[in-house]
């Protein structure tokens, strides 16, 4: 197969997906679409026992490590508005942060290797991974064993506001722990006209509001790095009644286990403290998501001689505040994640959200080269 076949072919992939996208732990169709193009390539299937994702392994003439390569393949609950000619046809539901250029991308690698198999020593692991979005898909790959034996993971997440042709290669801390947080203020209701009759929940929540970002600003580092949004607020009913609670819901973003853990510590003291300055009750609900996501420095170099192999253009990019659950991974294994470049018109998670589908074979040859020179290098060092 040709590059600009191959490249023809991972566009008409991409659209596929593109067109129907799936929620996480629902992505049936697009979990047969994946095997049906693996299999057609003579690629081995593995047993999973997890209902949606593929995985799937490349075995060389000789044995030797095993790298795995890693894509999400779950879409976001959005409505789509790009006007595409290959727009999402099921509503509600979009592919808003690219997951079907990740999939694409890592078939195209997986058919590169499969071709060249025979001048590897090693295994090339596949993990399509489900249900990145809502944060659980990775941990469960790992129960799972899908990551036994593995020696290193690999993987990619398209950056839009990154021109095609570059790639983000960053050791240590790229993406941000994820946590979030709901907080119940418990006082008492009265009448708007008789506020002394009552524990008002909403004065005491605003204090809290602005009391909580005096954790980032006093009890962080300069030289370290934290979030803390509160991103809704719920109480109250009608004008003329001081409700008996307000609920705070909110997220915390750090790039540091010792850093999250302060923070977190922090909180619990401030939302505690500041409720019973009020004199009313506060109950924390904290949801904990993925760790933060730290690459390892012998893997990301080697990833970036095989971009630089591959004339493109390397960067180092600065970190994200975003979640990314690979991080579950590379909390078992040496690994590296890169942003790579696709010129994108909106950010990800936007409804008019859209890639430039040229960056797809790069991404492909990039991951197949970044494998297969991780796969001499394991075997030197092994």
């Amino acid at each position: 197969m040709s590059q600009s076949n191959l490249e023809a072919r991972l566009i008409a992939i991409r659209r596929h997906l593109h067109q129907y996208p799936e929620l996480s732990t629902e992505e049936f169709e697009t979990t047969k679409s994946i095997e049906a193009w693996l299999r057609k390539e003579g690629i081995d299937i593995r047993a999973t026992s997890l209902k949606t994702g593929v995985f799937a392994d490349i075995k060389g003439k000789n044995p030797g490590p095993t790298i795995a390569i890693r894509a999400d393949i779950d879409a976001l609950p959005i409505e789509e508005k790009t006007n595409l000619p290959f727009a999402s046809k099921v509503k509600g539901k979009m592919h808003a942060c690219g997951h079907d250029f990740h999939t694409a991308a890592v078939i195209g690698a997986a058919y590169l290797l499969k071709k060249h198999q025979r001048e590897l020593n090693g295994t090339i692991r596949l993990l399509f991974q489900p249900a990145e979005e809502s944060g659980g898909g990775a941990d469960k790959v790992i129960k799972e064993g899908q990551l036994e034996d593995v020696d290193v993971v690999i993987g990619l997440h398209n950056k839009p506001d990154l021109p095609v042709g570059t790639v983000g290669l960053k050791s240590g801390p790229l993406m941000a722990a994820v946590d979030r947080f709901q907080v119940v203020i418990r006082g008492k209701g009265a009448h708007a006209a008789l506020p002394h009759n009552g524990k008002d929940p909403i004065v005491a929540s605003a204090q809290l509001i602005t009391a909580l970002q005096t954790i980032v600003s006093r009890n962080v580092s300069p030289f370290q790095s934290a979030v803390i949004s509160v991103t809704k607020i719920e109480g109250g009913s009608t004008w003329n009644v001081i409700p008996d609670n307000v609920t705070i819901d909110g997220t915390i973003r750090t790039f540091d286990s010792v850093v999250r853990e302060e923070v977190k510590e922090r909180f619990y003291q401030v939302v505690e403290n500041v409720a019973a300055t009020y004199s009313q009750e506060s109950i924390i609900r904290w949801f904990t998501g993925p760790p933060p996501l730290i690459n390892d420095v012998n893997v990301t170099e080697i990833a970036r001689r095989s971009a630089r192999n591959l004339s493109l253009q390397v960067i180092d990019p600065e970190p994200s505040t975003a979640g990314e659950d690979f991080s579950y991974y590379l909390q078992k294994i040496p690994g590296t994640f890169a942003f790579f470049g696709t010129n994108g018109n909106e950010d990800w998670h936007h409804p008019a959200f859209t890639v430039d589908e040229s960056a797809i074979i790069k991404a492909a040859y990039f991951l197949y080269k970044s494998a297969k020179n991780l796969l001499v290098e394991y075997n030197q060092s092994g």
